[in-house]
């Protein structure tokens, strides 16, 4: 997939290289849950992660974008106390702590995992964010509806990975209701992706149109279309939570 979006070979490699290892996290985890569940509770719970946090920042420090790697190298000198607490920030902070990303990448096989298993996470859960365990969202997708409601909105959480139902007019961050204030911004490039923003807030989401061909994926979709984030960044707007490739 990589060859044929050279605009995104980059950000692709460095995503299927996360996955990987997120999913060996997550084998370690589930591992452990069959003998000791886990129970939702990061507090009680983040001394599960202590082993595996270091290969996501070894791997982001290795692999990842300049800005993510300088990041993850300063983490690899965290103290195990400083390594939860930033767990702990993120867990129970607002939208600002939301967007360390190198804390997600941390969080993500456990919220995934619990997400499996049906324990709900001890999080705050706002209007706009994931209804199962509080995470925000990275991506929208059009998908076909009724011929009455027409195409469903759903977001992606960035957290566990789950979709929920929301309102084809709203901005996830703030809420704005006025059409007048949520443009919606395409390319030629990418004519099935389009970028949803607020100009109340200036956050935006991208979104990808699944209503009449549900073959593309995404995460593909959102890393090869990176070009389309740069730009919405130039325009001052900021991604509600960054995509893969850490924007």
């Amino acid at each position: 997939m990589a060859r044929e979006a050279p605009a995104g070979e980059e950000p692709l490699r460095f995503a299927a290289g996360l996955y990987r290892v997120q999913g060996r996290m997550a084998d370690a985890l589930e591992a452990g849950h069959a003998e000791d569940p886990l129970i939702g509770h990061l507090d009680e719970d983040a001394g599960r992660l202590a082993d595996q946090l270091p290969s996501v920042l070894r791997y982001a420090a290795e692999k990842g974008p300049e800005a993510l790697s300088e990041d993850a190298r300063a983490r690899q000198k965290d103290l195990p106390a400083t390594a939860r607490t930033r767990l702990l920030v993120y867990w129970t902070g607002d939208r600002t702590s939301s967007e360390d990303y190198l804390t997600r990448a941390i969080l993500r096989p456990y919220v995934e995992l619990l997400r499996s298993v049906n324990v709900p996470p001890d999080r705050v859960h706002r209007q706009g964010q994931c209804p199962f365990c509080g995470g925000g969202p990275w991506i929208s997708a059009r998908r076909e509806g009724s011929l009455m409601e027409g195409a469903r909105r759903m977001l992606g959480c960035a957290l566990c990975g789950g979709e929920w139902l929301f309102g084809r007019i709203l901005c996830p961050s703030c809420h704005e209701g006025d059409p007048h204030k949520l443009p919606s911004f395409q390319n030629d490039r990418h004519p099935a992706l389009r970028i949803e923003a607020c100009e109340t807030c200036h956050r935006y989401v991208k979104s990808i149109d699944l209503s009449e061909d549900a073959r593309p994926i995404p995460e593909v979709d959102d890393l090869a279309s990176i070009a389309m984030d740069l730009w919405a960044v130039e325009q001052g707007f900021t991604r509600i939570e960054p995509g893969l490739a850490g924007i």
